[in-house]
């Protein structure tokens, strides 16, 4: 059993895909048309993985005013994806020069070096390495 894919909720497609695939270095593994939304707007199944992993995460494009309202909240301000990488500095510093958004500064925990910061819908995550 493994998990295989998340969702995050995104207000469009092609930018979503550009931020995980060469911000963070994220491969696009799917992109195909999909059925209609219940709006009957074009839907599309877009799936990116960091490369190697097995869990995916679905680029949702918002339908509808709640689901619209829910880009960037999904989890209420709380960090809830974890990005682990094995050069933090250079991982950090790629996505700093590439403009993402970092809440606050790099810091050491028991776990690992972390930085929070916010994907392009802003949702919060933690970038992880070892210290």
């Amino acid at each position: 059993m493994h998990l295989e894919l998340t969702t995050i909720i995104v207000d469009e497609y092609d930018p979503a895909i550009e931020f995980f695939t060469e911000v963070l270095g994220f491969e696009l593994t799917e992109d195909s048309p999909a059925v209609s939304t219940h709006h009957g707007t074009p839907k599309r199944w877009v799936v990116v993985r960091p490369p190697g992993a097995r869990t995916g995460i679905l680029l949702a494009r918002a339908d509808g005013e709640r689901q619209a309202a829910a880009v960037g909240d999904q989890l209420a301000g709380r960090v809830g994806f974890f990005l682990r990488v094995d050069d933090f500095d250079a991982h950090y510093q790629r996505m700093r020069d590439a403009g993402v958004r970092f809440v606050g500064e790099p810091r050491a925990e028991p776990y690992g070096r972390v930085v929070v910061f916010l994907d392009i819908a802003g949702n919060r995550w933690d970038l992880l390495g070892g210290l």
